[in-house]
């Protein structure tokens, strides 16, 4: 801040009063020595105390808006700036107030310069822009309070930031969570499902195995002690249509033919190619043909049950060697494959 230079001194010129010379220039005065005759007595000296007052309060006024002004401006303690000096008229000099009244200087009067110098290096040069909060907290100086809400400010925007993250990271664990609970669950769903499957195909397995057994129980093989030589659908120049039309178990000349089911003996006699053939009608209209026996043990119209001898095995009609030729066919008439048949029956040859 720079300093206020001593106002110019006026140059004033002497004149003689009330010579009333003819001899003297015009608008020349002559010397004029004031006496207490010549000066009219000042009344009402209330007036004067009062300009007094006046300018001793104005004059307060000024010296210590200056100050604050220098503190408020400066933001800073004494030790940032040279010394200035600083020239000010008599009449503001004379009214400003006490050093030693002012913060910070109360400790410059005393014989201890150090601690003196220490107090006046701390203190503020203004209280200008403190508030209440600032000093309660602590705060002495202009500068020293701006700069702590300014780190007032700063916490609390790293304390929303840190608040925002931490609500980002919240959200993000919570869908984290609930996408790994919507994948166990969806997991858990998987294994339920999977093993309601498991179990229905266990169930079904098992209640065709006991439909099987109940099957097996209620059929037959058509006989024993035998071989399995030839299948259906075989081709070869041994049968008339080309290929073979039933199951054949080879076995000795004389072994029992037995019902693979219930039924109704439909036909029992000679039949060409097929030599001794026994024709049985179950329930639901399946005929199961026996051919190639030795001998007949039924009649047409006789009822049989399932493990009953119906005949003995045999090599009449057109074969290679003994055996029981198995044909099975539908209601309609059409010839199914033996094997597959006993199968579905629980009857495995």
């Amino acid at each position: 801040m720079a300093s206020n230079k001593p106002a110019p001194t006026a140059t004033f010129e002497t004149h003689s009063f009330g010579s009333g010379s003819e001899n003297e220039a015009p608008g020349t005065w002559g010397e004029w020595n004031p006496t207490e005759e010549s000066i009219r007595p000042v009344r009402g000296r209330h007036r004067v105390a009062k300009q007094r007052n006046g300018l001793a309060r104005s004059s307060t006024v000024l010296g210590v808006g200056v100050i604050a002004a220098v503190g408020a401006g400066g933001i800073a303690t004494a030790q940032d700036k040279p010394a200035v000096s600083i020239s000010l008229p008599d009449a503001i000099a004379d009214n400003l107030p006490d050093a030693k009244s002012l913060p910070g200087m109360g400790s410059l009067g005393s014989d201890d310069a150090d601690s003196a110098s220490d107090v006046l290096a701390r203190a503020p040069l203004s209280t200008a822009g403190l508030t209440a909060a600032d000093s309660e907290q602590g705060a002495t100086d202009a500068g020293e309070a701006l700069r702590a809400r300014i780190l007032q400010q700063a916490e609390r925007q790293q304390a929303k930031a840190d608040a925002t993250q931490k609500a980002a990271a919240e959200d993000a664990a919570a869908e984290k969570a609930a996408s790994q609970a919507k994948a166990r669950q969806s997991d858990a769903e998987k294994k339920i499902e999977a093993a309601k499957k498991k179990a229905e195909a266990e169930a079904k397995a098992k209640a065709e195995a006991e439909r099987l057994a109940k099957l097996a129980a209620s059929f037959s093989l058509p006989t024993s002690s035998y071989t399995l030589t030839s299948s259906f659908g075989q081709s070869g120049s041994l049968w008339s249509s080309g290929y073979h039309t039933g199951l054949d178990f080879a076995a000795p000349t004389g072994t029992p033919v037995k019902a693979v089911h219930s039924g109704t003996v439909k036909s029992a006699g000679w039949s060409g190619s097929y030599g001794y053939r026994t024709v049985l009608e179950l329930e639901d209209g399946t005929e199961v043909w026996y051919a190639h026996q030795s001998s007949l043990s039924v009649s047409a119209g006789q009822k049989v049950s399932t493990g009953e001898v119906i005949g003995r095995v045999g090599a009449t009609g057109n074969v290679t060697g003994p055996h029981l030729h198995l044909e099975v066919h539908t209601a309609g008439g059409t010839g199914i494959d033996p094997m597959a048949w006993l199968n579905g029956k629980g009857i495995n040859p």
